[in-house]
C-alpha cells in the first residue's frame, strides 16, 4: 500500500547484503505502467549514503533494469497513485563486469527432460527414464532441482552425464545439448570436467550432456605406460549455447509434479 499519511509514499524493505565484490545490480520486474524509484542505502542509519534510480514501467511487460546510472531527482512523480499497488519482482541480482565463471557446478543426469517428452520411444531409453514413475519420479525432481539453480541468479554449470562407470578417464568425449544422447562416461572424467568448469567463462550458465565415444559393449582401459593426454575442456565448453535445456521439447501443459 502506498499512502501519503505522515509524509509516506515510500514502501520499503530491508535485506542486508554485502555487495562490495560486485559492479552493480540488475532488477527484473513486471511493470504496471507507473514510474518507480529505487533507493539503496549503505546502512540502516537515517543519515546514511543512498543511491537512487528512477525507472518507468510498461504495463504487463517484464523488464530487466541495469543500474549503471543513478539520479538525483527532486521532482514529483507524475504517475503517483495513492493506494494498493503491485510490482512483481522476479529477481534482484548483483553482477560483475569482468568475465564470470561458475560459482556452482551441479552434476545431474542425462534424461531428466525425457519422461514427459511427447513421442519418445521409451524402449530405447535408459532404465531411469523408462522407470521414472516406479523410481518415485526421480528424474522429475532432478529437473526441478536444475530449474531452481537456473532461476537462482547464481553463475552455474549443469553437467548431465550419461551412465557413470568406474572406468578410467581419458576417452574421447561427446558433448551435446537438448537432452538426447545415451551412453556411458567415467566418473573420474566427470570430476575433472567439474573442476575445469569452475574456471571457464564458456561453461557459465550452461546446461549440457556428456558421454564418451566408447560403446557400452566395449570396456575402456588405459595403459599406465602410455596414458592419454590431458584434455582442454574449453574445447567442449566453447561449443555450448545459452538457454538449451531439453525442456524445449516438452508440451506446454506438462503433467503436475506429484507431491
Amino acid at each position: 500500500i502506498v499512502s501519503t499519511t505522515n509524509n509516506g509514499g515510500l514502501p520499503n524493505f530491508s535485506i542486508p547484503e554485502d555487495l562490495s565484490a560486485y559492479d552493480g545490480l540488475e532488477l527484473r520486474v513486471k511493470g504496471n505502467g507507473l514510474r518507480y524509484k529505487l533507493i539503496i542505502r549503505t546502512s540502516r542509519d537515517w543519515d546514511t549514503v543512498g543511491y537512487t534510480v528512477g525507472f518507468d514501467t510498461v504495463k504487463d511487460q517484464w523488464q530487466s533494469l541495469m543500474f549503471s546510472k543513478f539520479e538525483y531527482d527532486g521532482k514529483l512523480n507524475p504517475t503517483f497513485l495513492e493506494g494498493p499497488f503491485q510490482l512483481p519482482v522476479s529477481a534482484i541480482r548483483a553482477y560483475l563486469k569482468e568475465p564470470v565463471t561458475p560459482r556452482f557446478v551441479h552434476v545431474g543426469s542425462a534424461g531428466v527432460t525425457r519422461p514427459d517428452r511427447p513421442g519418445l520411444d521409451l524402449s530405447k531409453q535408459p532404465p531411469a527414464v523408462r522407470l521414472n514413475k516406479e523410481l518415485d519420479f526421480i528424474l522429475t525432481y532432478k529437473l526441478k532441482g536444475e530449474d531452481l539453480i537456473r532461476e537462482s541468479g547464481i553463475p552455474y554449470t549443469i553437467i548431465r552425464p550419461c551412465a557413470l562407470t568406474e572406468e578410467p578417464a581419458g576417452a574421447d568425449l561427446i558433448v551435446e545439448q537438448g537432452d538426447n544422447i545415451t551412453g556411458k562416461i567415467s566418473r573420474d572424467e566427470v570430476a575433472r570436467m567439474c573442476i575445469a568448469a569452475l574456471e571457464s567463462p564458456y561453461a557459465c550458465d550452461k546446461t549440457f550432456e556428456v558421454k564418451s565415444v566408447i560403446p557400452f559393449s566395449e570396456p575402456y582401459t588405459v595403459d599406465p605406460e602410455n596414458p592419454p593426454p590431458e584434455k582442454d575442456y574449453n574445447v567442449y565448453f566453447q561449443t555450448l549455447k545459452d538457454g538449451i535445456t531439453g525442456k524445449e521439447s516438452l508440451e506446454q501443459s506438462a503433467p503436475p509434479v506429484p507431491v
